[in-house]
């Protein structure tokens, strides 16, 4: 429990409504999007602008608490689960859009702003922001920038990082520290920003951030490509890329995500076929047409079954409203769904695909593969029941043979989900032990009592790589 003096300052500092130490609170607090995790605050504190944020730091470093800063707590890896107890720091009253500059085109903005409402907004003003997460109806920007979020149009426009060029943040101790700005250059010093973007609230909180925009595309026309052989799906993916068509969406889910997308949304998917592509490609009207039709053909030489363009824009959002849907629809199935991700070369995506259904049928459990498989990043996706222990093992040890699997492709434990707490056993596999020397020695720099986030990205242990045995 929290001293009362500390508890008596922090009431002060942002008023007595918005800290709570109740129980209600606290286990509202205490999980996040991942299955099976849970550990309790000590208290939930709602801040309402950067100056109460410094004050809190100050008074939690002063008592060496530790803080979780969180939004939605949308994250799928443990990475706002309050490990070591301590408080949680609620950005949600941060909510606003402070600026947008059509003349410099950015936007500024804080970080509890939920991110399709941040979209919306620009897009009404005749601008983009590519970033879209499939949380983005409930995930907000300052997540966002934890998480390095990615998304559906990740392929052709880049993820979160692509888009941060400026930040306002606190440190432990209290001290407030600007990043960046509204330049396109930039190279006074190491890259802050950049550093702070993905680094999942172990360094500092972020209480404002300086986000690019970009004019929007004048055409999009969206496609559905339908396979029986699965293998020829995945290889059509490198396929495209290889012939330099970079679509603004390309996305892959197999046949159990096609049956549970289709029962949720009701589109009248095709549920006989064994995968199936969602393709989108946007720009000026003629790049459109010319690319849509090389896609086809390219779709065509590899036997899809069928191939539809999107005769309206309306049936296009439902295609890609329903492929945003498929974690929600997958978690219909089992009352624990377990939702992953892994990155591998473009130009592996085929072989990736191959070796999950492996590794799941090795293991006897049920994984559903969906993703943005024009950017080799998919999230295998098994459901379970937490209280059959002997089969969430299972699902664990797939889940490791899986990592190691991407890793052996030249591939990434996690391409957006973050690392966290279910990541941080594996994280040694891919940076080595000298690269987990280089990473704690900056957050020793930035947070030399280990108060932001603590018992994240770094494992007490690291897992022993699992040796794969393929018939």
């Amino acid at each position: 429990m929290l001293d009362q003096s500390l508890t008596e300052r922090l009431r002060r500092i942002v008023g007595e409504r918005h800290f709570r130490d109740d129980q209600e609170a606290r286990v509202a607090h205490s999980y996040d999007g991942t299955p099976m995790l849970q550990s309790l605050p000590d208290g939930v504190i709602y801040p309402e602008n950067t100056a109460q944020v410094s004050e809190i730091m100050r008074a939690l470093s002063e008592y060496r608490v530790p803080v979780v800063s969180r939004g939605s707590g949308s994250n799928l890896s443990g990475g706002t689960v309050p490990l070591q107890g301590g408080v949680v720091m609620v950005m949600h009253r941060m909510n606003r859009i402070l600026e947008v500059d059509a003349e410099n085109l950015t936007a500024t903005v804080q970080p509890g702003l939920i991110t399709a409402e941040f979209i919306t907004h620009v897009e009404a003003m005749g601008l983009f922001y590519p970033p879209d997460p499939s949380s983005m109806r409930i995930s907000t920007i300052g997540g966002n920038i934890a998480e390095c979020s990615g998304g559906l149009r990740g392929l052709k426009y880049g993820t979160t990082k692509d888009y941060v060029i400026g930040l306002e943040a606190v440190l432990p101790g209290g001290d407030v520290i600007r990043t960046g700005g509204k330049l396109m250059k930039d190279v006074a010093g190491y890259d802050l920003t950049k550093l702070l973007v993905g680094s999942e609230g172990t360094l500092a909180i972020i209480t404002e951030a300086t986000l690019k925009l970009i004019p929007p595309p004048a055409a999009k026309k969206t496609m559905l490509a339908m396979f029986k052989d699965i293998y020829a799906a995945a290889r059509t993916v490198s396929r495209i890329i290889e012939a330099k068509i970079i679509p603004a969406t390309l996305e892959f889910m197999d046949n159990p995500t096609i049956r549970v997308v289709d029962d949720f949304a009701k589109l009248g998917l095709p549920r006989d076929m064994e995968a199936i592509l969602l393709i989108e490609q946007d720009g000026s009207p003629e790049t459109v047409e010319r690319d849509i039709e090389r896609i086809r053909s390219i779709c065509e030489l590899e036997k899809a079954d069928r191939v539809e363009v999107a005769e309206t824009r309306e049936h296009a959002d439902k295609l890609l409203t329903a492929r945003r849907s498929a974690f929600t629809a997958l978690a219909r199935l089992r009352p624990t769904t377990i939702l992953e991700d892994a990155t591998v070369p473009r130009s592996r995506i085929a072989d990736m695909v191959l070796r999950i259904n492996e590794i799941a049928r090795k293991h006897g459990v049920t994984i559903a593969t969906f993703g943005h498989a024009g950017d080799g990043n998919l999230h295998p996706t098994a459901t379970t029941d937490a209280r059959d222990k002997e089969e969430v093992h299972r699902v664990e040890l797939a889940f490791e043979e899986i990592f190691e699997a991407a890793i052996e492709l030249g591939g990434t434990i996690t391409g957006e989900h973050g690392v966290g707490m279910v990541k941080a056993p594996f994280l040694e596999w891919k940076v080595g032990r000298a690269g987990i020397d280089v990473m704690k020695g900056i957050k020793a720099a930035f947070d030399p009592h280990n108060l932001l986030n603590p018992g994240k990205l770094f494992a007490k242990e690291t897992r022993r790589r699992v040796v794969i045995e393929r018939g």
